[in-house]
C-alpha cells in the first residue's frame, strides 16, 4: 500500500495549507492562528462577504476558489472533517461586509453545526449572517438517510454565481434567496471504480470486486448502497444522466449548466470523454447543455472516479456565470461561452423537492 507523501498525517494539511498560500500568495492569504484562507482582493461594491468550508481531502475545494469574483474566505477542516467554529467565527469577523456575511455550507451534521455556533456568535457580535445549504447528491436522497442529500459538487457552481452576484451589491437577504434558489436547482450522482487511500494506515477506503464499481458514492468515500457492473462509458452516463433528470423534472429545451468532476484519481482524458458522452445524452432528451466545467473541483482524495452536477440555469445564471473571476482554481483559459438558443421558461423553477416529470427521464431501472 502506497503512503502519502507528507512528515505525518496530522501535519498534511497544516504543511498543505502553507504551501498553497505561497504558491498564490499574490492572490489569497493565510492565517495561521485562526485557520483560514483569506483573499487578498476584493471587488470593492460588494456588501455581503462569502465565506465557506469542510474537510480537507477534497481540493480545490473550497480554498482553490477564494479570490475575485468569488468567495472571501474559507474554512479547511482536517481531512474529511468539519473545521471549528472558533475557524468559522474568525474568518467571518475578517470578510464581513456592511451587510454582514453569508455562508455557503456542505449539508453534513458537523459542518451544519459549526457554521451554525459560529453564526450565533456572530448575531452576538451584531454581524448579519445567513446560510445556504448544499443539498445535491443524489445517492443519499432517501428517507432511510436522516440527514438528506449530502453537499457535493453544486457547491462549486453556486460559489462562483454568489459571487459575482455579490461583486454586483446585492444584500444578504438577496444573495440567501438566490443561494437557495442555486441549491434547490443542482443535483449530482457519483461513480468510483476504486477508494481513496487512508492516509494514516495506508490502506483503500474500501474494496470492490474485479469489474465492479460502486454508483452512487459519496465525497467523502462513502460506500453506494450497490454496485453495478462496470459498462461501456455510453451506458454508465446514460444511467448517471437519467438517474439526474427522473429527480430534477427537466422539460424539453431546459438550460443546463454541468460540472463533470474527477475525485481525485480520473484522468482528465476520462474526463473530457464523460462531458462528450453527457453532451450526447441529454441532447437526445432535447435539454440543452449552456456551460459546462471539466476538472477536478471536489475530491476525495485520490478516489478514482468522477461526479456529474446538473444546475438548471436561466439567463440571469448564465450571465453570472460568465462573469469574470480570478481564484486560482477557477478555470481562466479557453472560452465556455456559446450562442444560446430559446431559453425555455419551464426550466426556471422547477417543481418542489425536483420531483415533478418522470416523462421525459425515466425512474432508473435496476441495475
Amino acid at each position: 500500500m502506497a503512503l502519502y507523501f507528507a512528515n505525518a498525517p496530522d501535519s498534511l494539511v497544516r504543511d498543505a495549507l502553507a504551501g498553497y498560500a505561497q504558491a498564490h500568495r499574490g492572490a489569497v492569504v493565510y492565517d495561521a492562528e485562526h485557520g483560514f484562507v483569506r483573499t487578498v482582493r476584493s471587488s470593492p461594491t460588494r456588501r455581503v462577504g462569502l465565506l465557506s468550508g469542510g474537510g480537507s481531502g477534497h481540493e480545490p475545494l473550497h480554498i482553490g476558489f477564494v479570490g475575485e469574483g468569488m468567495l472571501d474566505a474559507a474554512c479547511p477542516g482536517l481531512v474529511f472533517a468539519s473545521p471549528h467554529n472558533r475557524q468559522v467565527f474568525e474568518a467571518s469577523c475578517a470578510v464581513a461586509r456592511e451587510d454582514g456575511v453569508l455562508h455557503i455550507v456542505k449539508n453534513y451534521t458537523g459542518d451544519k453545526i459549526n457554521f451554525g455556533i459560529a453564526a450565533e456568535r456572530l448575531a452576538h457580535r451584531g454581524i448579519r449572517c445567513a446560510r445556504v445549504l448544499v443539498d445535491d447528491d443524489l445517492a443519499s436522497d432517501s428517507g432511510s438517510v436522516a440527514v438528506g442529500r449530502r453537499g457535493t459538487g453544486a457547491t462549486v457552481l453556486i460559489e462562483k454565481i454568489l459571487g459575482a452576484a455579490a461583486d454586483r451589491g446585492r444584500d444578504l437577504d438577496s444573495l440567501a434567496a438566490l443561494g437557495a434558489s442555486l441549491a434547490e436547482r443542482s443535483r449530482s450522482i457519483a461513480v468510483a471504480s476504486g477508494a481513496h487511500t487512508v492516509p494514516t494506515t495506508g490502506r483503500p477506503a474500501f474494496e470492490l470486486g474485479p469489474g465492479l464499481l460502486e454508483f452512487g458514492v459519496g465525497l467523502h468515500g462513502e460506500r453506494a448502497d450497490r454496485s453495478v457492473r462496470q459498462e461501456p462509458l455510453t451506458d454508465l452516463v446514460t444511467r448517471m444522466t437519467e438517474a439526474i433528470g427522473a429527480s430534477a423534472g427537466l422539460v424539453r429545451g431546459s438550460w443546463l449548466i454541468a460540472l463533470v468532476n474527477g475525485l481525485g484519481s480520473t484522468t482528465r482524458l476520462e474526463l473530457y470523454a464523460i462531458l462528450h458522452e453527457l453532451t450526447e445524452a441529454l441532447e437526445r432528451h432535447g435539454v440543452v447543455l449552456v456551460r459546462s466545467l471539466v476538472g477536478d473541483f471536489a475530491t476525495s482524495l485520490d478516489m478514482r472516479g468522477f461526479s456529474i452536477t446538473l444546475l438548471a440555469a436561466d439567463p440571469e445564471v448564465v450571465e453570472l456565470f460568465d462573469a469574470p473571476a480570478s481564484a486560482p482554481a477557477w478555470p481562466g483559459g479557453g472560452d465556455r461561452r456559446q450562442e444560446l438558443p430559446s431559453w425555455n421558461s419551464t426550466g426556471r423553477s422547477p417543481a418542489a423537492g425536483y420531483s415533478a416529470s418522470r416523462t421525459l427521464f425515466p425512474p432508473l431501472s435496476p441495475s
